[in-house]
């Protein structure tokens, strides 16, 4: 689909690119020419990574949570020591299913501090570089479907990807003129080991998803790597400010992926996945 060297000379950085969805965005980008810079919390998942893909091309990791300000920067002054960044995805994530009312302070804290301020504070901390050099720049964020209408049972994943739809449009309008673009991805189910555990708690819902999709299948990770590699390459050049649905039409079927789940699950199951206090 894309010439091999389509994304080379770029230096991008992935969160969350350890695993998943980050993972396979990462392959294919090093495929397609580009230095790749992986962070998220666990040190050995990402040297896994890096030692896998190695052989592809150039990828380097660092440690860093996203929530955290001062490790943000830090890791982005390591990462400009050597020259500027060109991308930034961000695809560190957190979800879990629950009933909203089951949910404490910190249930929403998790997960809005890697989803939302996560992806604010990776994006301030390179866009203020950008704009200091004058340096090009791309910032694309993941985002979900249901960001835009809300979803039963993720309501704290909710809340944090409508604001980072909110952010890409905000931040396409305000710095685009300064040549950095922002875009954003909202992907429908695609499998992937973590999230599949997570948000897949029985086989019924697995498969009444797979059916209520107009294409009758999830998404692939080649089909979203493909994607993401097409919006922040130069081809995508006067994209800004969208964000993307690649759920096969699931969201004109109805909205809020999780809603079905009120119909399916037990009391038992509810109180078996009831998030931890604390």
């Amino acid at each position: 689909m894309f010439q091999n060297d389509l994304l080379d000379g770029k230096r991008i950085l992935v969160t969350g690119g350890g695993t998943g969805l980050g993972k396979s965005m990462s392959s294919r980008f090093l495929e397609l020419g580009a230095t790749v810079y992986i962070c998220g919390r666990r040190e050995e998942v990402l040297r896994e990574t890096v030692s896998e893909l190695t052989s592809i091309g150039p990828i380097h990791y660092l440690p860093c949570d996203v929530r955290n300000v001062e490790a943000v920067e830090e890791m982005i002054a390591k990462i400009w020591v050597e020259g500027p960044l060109d991308v930034v995805v961000n695809n560190a994530a957190g979800n879990f299913l629950a009933r909203s009312e089951d949910l404490s302070p910190h249930a929403f804290e998790a997960v809005i501090g890697i989803v939302l301020m996560g992806t604010i504070n990776i994006t301030m901390a390179c866009g203020k570089r950008w704009l200091k050099e004058q340096h090009p720049g791309v910032v694309l964020n993941i985002s979900a479907t249901y960001a835009q209408t809300g979803s039963a049972y993720v309501l704290p994943s909710a809340v944090s990807k409508a604001g980072v739809n909110a952010l890409t449009r905000s931040l396409a309008v305000e710095w685009g003129n300064r040549g950095i673009r922002c875009n954003g991805i909202s992907p429908g189910p695609v499998p992937t080991e973590g999230a599949f555990s997570r948000l897949m708690p029985d086989r019924r819902f697995e498969e009444a998803l797979r059916q209520r999709n107009p294409l009758g299948r999830f998404g692939t990770h080649d089909e979203l790597a493909n994607l993401a590699a097409f919006l922040v390459s130069d081809g995508s050049g006067f994209i800004n400010g969208e964000v993307i649905h690649m759920d096969g039409g699931e969201q004109l079927q109805g909205a809020g992926e999780f809603t079905t789940l009120g119909r399916l699950l037990t009391e038992e199951m509810w109180q078996a996945m009831k998030p931890k206090k604390g």
